[in-house]
């Protein structure tokens, strides 16, 4: 097989040493390998969780790597009825093809192997792939499972190595535990600041709207100067493209109100000067007509 591929390649490096890390810790848990002729397919076997409906049972599957692994995430295709997964249909896990965001590229195959039975025992909340399966017809479907057949793998039981006839917890499930947990708590954080940002979205929005209303329930200014009315309608709308808070636009207001009673004084003033002005003049030009 290694003529096949180039040797160059990430990828293909990267399979080939995971093929002889799984080889060479061959476990009772788990296992898996390259088919003979694809080493983008894989085929693994997990047994189940241990004080679950899956305990007694021997599951393979399906794993479809593609071109860019490490750097995407596989496709799961469970191939032995459980009553968890719905067998010949890619899965939806954190660490499938159906959620890329997810994937991490330290992530490896033992990981989704440990990750599958992690997964097993929870609720399937609707999933694509997912079965949720009364707990009698899980535990038969576990115990007929032992006699299960790959065309391509034989009899899958035999994969594994011999299992203790008084098992333990081992420290692969406890690992596939603990990593079922943070896959999901990371799935759970990252919908939450989703719903975070949409809500500060929505906030920013009502803000937002809350300016406009503010600067429209503005008292009217005095219609006798149209300058003043095009100079105030400017204010306006920078304000309402600048300040993004209540408080800000208040404050805001305050110095617009400031400004149009300074406007508005000095505009009587020069209206009274020049009126002064003119009777002045008049009074002159009465003087010099009538008086002399």
């Amino acid at each position: 097989m290694d003529n096949q591929y180039n040797s160059r390649s990430p990828a293909v490096k990267r399979l080939f040493r995971e093929a002889r890390e799984l080889m060479d810790d061959r476990s009772a848990e788990y296992f898996a390998q390259p088919l003979d002729d694809n080493l983008f397919e894989w085929h693994f076997t997990v047994r189940g969780p241990p004080d679950s409906e899956f305990a007694s049972g021997v599951y393979h599957g399906r794993i479809i790597l593609p071109t860019e692994y490490p750097m995407k995430p596989p496709s799961i295709i469970m191939l032995t009825p459980n009553g968890r997964f719905e067998i010949n249909k890619k899965i939806c896990l954190s660490i499938s093809g159906h959620h890329p965001e997810s994937w991490q590229p330290s992530w490896s195959i033992r990981t989704a192997l440990l990750a599958i039975i992690g997964f097993m025992p929870t609720e399937g909340m609707g999933a694509i792939g997912s079965l949720d399966y009364p707990p009698e017809e899980r535990k038969a479907l576990a115990v007929k499972s032992e006699s299960w057949c790959c065309p391509s793998c034989g009899q899958i039981s035999k994969l594994l190595k011999t299992q203790d006839p008084n098992p333990t917890e081992s420290d692969a499930n406890k690992e596939a535990k603990e990593l079922a947990k943070q896959i999901c708590f990371k799935g759970t954080s990252t919908e939450s600041s989703q719903d975070n940002t949409e809500t500060s979205t929505a906030t920013v929005d009502n803000n937002t709207t809350d300016i406009t209303d503010t600067n429209n329930d503005e008292p009217p200014v005095d219609p006798n100067s149209e300058q003043q009315s095009s100079e105030t309608v400017l204010i306006r709308r920078n304000i309402s493209q600048t300040h993004s808070g209540p408080m800000l636009t208040a404050s805001a207001n305050l110095t617009i109100n400031v400004n149009l009673n300074s406007t508005s004084a000095s505009s009587r003033f020069t209206t009274y000067l020049i009126i002064v002005i003119c009777i002045a003049i008049a009074l002159l030009l009465f003087r010099r007509l009538f008086l002399l």
